[in-house]
């Protein structure tokens, strides 16, 4: 029985009220807010116009009252079933945000201090036939930290690192403090008899092509002590066939062996079809009664990490079923800063766009959240492997305590539980850059204490892992392995060359140092980076023009406002401008800022990953940071708030496609070019290279039979840039890779950055039709960096900010997320060079 209607919310001073008095059903709580559960507290307020939009301009800092009072919350709800001899009753909060007393019927039933898992009361004695009354009191953070240790590292809010709640609510270098309160996750109440299923895990322990050996570990609950003897039944069925065993619980725990012949195998989408078994698991007693059961969808894979080559090099690479696959994908944040109001259909709109654009991994980064079950579930069936961090980012824990750690070992423990079941999930990390910064920090004296933290993902969870789930590869942190945490040549590793101009490579106890200018910070750094897996990388740009102006005040939508700085939460917001200037030249405006950021993203992206997947398989990930926006704001994001994908994301359909050509090549030198299949067949295509005046005269055409082996990069040809000119000047070229035969997207390339680039005036003809939602376009120069400029949220086009050679026409197809009508005849339609 879920429990969400009839909730109430209302504030007080701390300690201004007896909790006693508030949690009495007798209480009269009339004048009380109505509010949603799930759900949190600003969100309430905010559709009660209490506090004003903390999205727009500055009305976050007007709302930073809300994190100091003590919040409650109350509902009443009927109960009218009869209680039987040996049945129990329990409270179930799935996300309680975070030190949240329960009162059932006015008795206090427990307490919780952390946001992460869920939290269980049994009240089977109080509750009672007729009205029930629940009121849970929040209290305020900081009164509950107030006197701890803070005399050590903590990154953006110091207070954080003894609170078990999203680091990124006490802000973070993409988005403002909004320190968060509430209900997040559903309340229910749960009947059961004698016992029920705690945990369901199910697990291929040996697979061939003929036979899978799946275990389905099972852990009871029992709710008063008995001898009975419970069985458990599991039953594995597909469209082809079902399988089935049972076994008996021993000691609350039990394990089910069944064995599926000739099995369908779960692979990433990009390999084959994520395939899902439905399992499902009966409790039964000693009468063959049902007890409990549950069901859920499952894949049979096997996923390995490599550490090593056949020919001894070192290697960071996922093995799906015995294929080295190369990860493409992102860095996700939590969709929203008010994460437990947000609708779940925001997930599957996210993940339907990871899917779009060919990633097949993304990195839950851990100072956000452990997600909600909707997001697994969702990359289960999309077929997208999950790498999961535990929570805990940018800072020193205090592992000396022995109360909080007694909170950690039980978020661990639960957290595993939770998540182990979903075949997507493909590895374990203890945290996120926190051996890194912590040893970076020490050398340079920053910090003199003791690495606090390190026994958590040095000794507690891989310990916990060891139990619960040795199925899966753990890694103590990110980056991690090498000499100095952040090696390229052992594990993975983030590159922030590019973007805080870190400079490396150093090892441990070497100074620190950045260099912060136009080299520094440049994406061309990226060619350096022979890492084995990159987890972290990327570059600002801004968000499309719709989201930024919706939350900007009106007369503050120019360049370089005190608003639109705000909307950057990065320090050094010089950076940015050093990234254009290298590439673009630097913005004036409000109009070249939006298009020079985008477009240096999109291709500075574009050049680290081509570079990255040539080295395959030696470097065999890329994870760019970030995916998605939690507030709309100017951050490393590819997907904006209002879920409008960036150049970056559209340049992503092909630099992460399957099967694409590239080419290597620095001003003045040779040009290399380079085929990469990620398919699991052969590849055999024409290539024809031409390069075209800007104007639109053809200089040099060549075609170049291949052919690419399953799984393999292959060189396919090299010339020098004077072969190709003509004479030409070099800044007046386009070169285009394009196949013969469709087995790959066309790939464009300018032999000079876009700054030195000589591009002509283009005259683009635009025309709309209503009726199929498609925008064509031809132009009768080179259209550089076409934009399809939406003025509403959530429209996606079959592509964006292309570049269109003279004379060819493309036919644009949009779609809106949620199916709405597209106001196709507000959208403006422009290049960076048209008239």
């Amino acid at each position: 029985m879920k429990i969400t209607n009839n909730w109430k919310l209302q504030w007080f001073e701390p300690g201004e009220k007896h909790p006693l008095e508030i949690a009495s059903p007798a209480y009269i709580d009339h004048f009380w807010m109505t509010t949603n559960v799930p759900g949190d507290v600003h969100t309430t307020l905010i559709s009660k116009k209490i506090i004003e939009d903390p999205f727009v301009g500055h009305n976050d800092l007007k709302c930073r009252w809300v994190e100091e009072k003590e919040w409650w919350y109350r509902t009443t709800f009927e109960w009218q079933e009869e209680l039987n001899e040996g049945e129990f009753v329990e409270l179930i909060f799935e996300g309680l945000d975070t030190y949240a007393t329960i009162y059932f019927n006015g008795v206090e039933i427990g307490s919780t201090e952390n946001m992460f898992i869920e939290h269980e009361f049994e009240v089977t004695r109080e509750l009672k036939k007729g009205k029930n009354v629940i009121a849970v009191k929040f209290d305020p953070v900081h009164i509950r930290v107030a006197g701890k240790e803070r005399n050590y590292w903590c990154s953006y809010g110091k207070e954080r690192s003894w609170i078990r709640k999203a680091a990124m609510n006490f802000g973070w270098d993409w988005g403002p403090r909004l320190v968060t309160v509430g209900i997040w996750k559903d309340v229910y109440l749960l009947k059961r008899k004698k016992a029920k299923l705690h945990s369901v895990f199910p697990k291929t322990v040996e697979l061939t092509s003929e036979l899978a050996i799946v275990e389905v570990e099972v852990e009871t609950k029992s709710y008063y002590f008995t001898n009975e003897t419970l069985t458990v039944e599991v039953l594995i069925s597909s469209n082809q066939g079902s399988f089935s065993a049972y076994s008996v619980i021993d000691n609350k725990t039990g394990k089910v062996v069944v064995e599926v012949t000739n099995p369908i195998l779960w692979w990433t989408h990009d390999l084959g079809q994520p395939y899902l078994y439905e399992l499902k698991v009966l409790l039964k007693d000693k009468k063959n009664n049902i007890l409990d059961q549950c069901s859920q969808l499952f894949g049979i894979r096997k996923i390995v990490i490599e550490q090593k080559h056949e020919n001894g090099e070192n290697l960071f690479a996922f093995n799906l079923n015995g294929i080295r696959l190369f990860a493409k994908g992102a860095n996700w944040i939590p969709v929203h800063n008010f994460i437990g109001s947000v609708n779940e259909n925001r997930y599957m709109k996210l993940l339907k766009l990871v899917k779009g654009a060919h990633m097949n991994m993304i990195r839950v980064w851990g100072g956000g959240i452990y997600e909600k079950d909707i997001f697994y579930e969702t990359c289960d069936r999309l077929g997208i492997l999950v790498w999961q961090d535990f929570m805990f980012a940018n800072a020193l824990y205090p592992d000396y305590n022995k109360n909080f750690m007694k909170n950690v070992r039980e978020e661990v423990i639960k957290v595993i539980k939770r998540l182990r079941k979903y075949t997507s999930l493909a590895l374990w990390c203890g945290n996120n850059e926190i051996d890194w910064i912590y040893e970076r920090k020490k050398t340079d004296g920053e910090v003199t204490t003791p690495f606090y933290g390190e026994t958590i993902y040095h000794q507690l969870i891989p310990e916990l892992l060891n139990e619960l789930d040795g199925t899966r590869f753990y890694w103590p942190s990110s980056p991690y392995g090498g000499n100095d945490f952040n090696s390229e040549d052992n594990g993975d590793r983030h590159n922030w060359q590019v973007w805080h101009g870190n400079v490396e490579p150093r090892k441990i106890g070497e100074p620190v140092i950045q260099n912060i200018s136009v080299e520094g910070v440049s994406f061309k750094n990226y060619k350096k980076d022979c890492t084995r897996f990159s987890s972290e990388f990327g570059m600002h740009a801004s968000s499309n023009r719709y989201t930024l102006k919706k939350y900007i005040p009106e007369g503050e939508f120019y360049w370089k406002s005190d608003e639109m700085a705000y909307r950057n939460k990065d320090h050094f917001h010089e950076k940015g401008i050093l990234l254009m200037e290298g590439y673009t030249g630097i913005p004036t405006d409000m109009e070249e800022y939006i298009h020079y950021s985008m477009l240096t993203q999109a291709e500075g992206l574009k050049y680290g990953i081509e570079h990255y997947r040539r080295n395959k398989p030696f470097t065999s990930g890329a994870l760019i940071w970030q995916l998605n926006d939690c507030w709309p704001g100017t951050s490393w994001s590819m997907i904006d708030y209002e879920l409008l994908p960036k150049a970056s994301y559209y340049y992503a359909r092909k630099f992460f496609a399957p099967v694409t050509v590239t080419i290597d090549h620095d001003p003045g030198k040779p040009i290399h070019i380079w085929g990469i299949n990620d398919k699991l067949w052969k590849i055999e295509d024409s290539l024809v290279v031409e390069v075209f005046h800007v104007e639109g005269k053809q200089l040099f055409s060549k075609q170049y039979d291949f052919v690419i082996e399953p799984n393999q990069v292959k060189h396919i040809a090299s010339f020098s840039e004077k072969k190709v000119l003509r004479g030409a000047k070099p800044e007046t070229v386009v070169l285009r890779l394009r196949s013969l035969n469709g087995r790959f997207l066309d790939n464009i390339y300018y032999l000079r950055d876009s700054k030195e680039m000589n591009y002509p005036k283009a005259q683009l003809q635009v025309s709309r039709s209503t009726e199929n939602n498609t925008i064509t376009i031809i132009s009768d120069q080179l259209a550089r960096f076409v934009t399809i400029d939406i003025p509403q949220e959530e429209v996606l086009c079959s592509d964006n900010f292309f570049d269109l050679l003279p004379g060819e026409t493309k036919t644009i197809q949009l779609q809106h997320l949620s199916g709405k009508d597209i106001r196709i005849d507000e959208i403006s339609v422009f290049a960076l060079n048209s008239i």
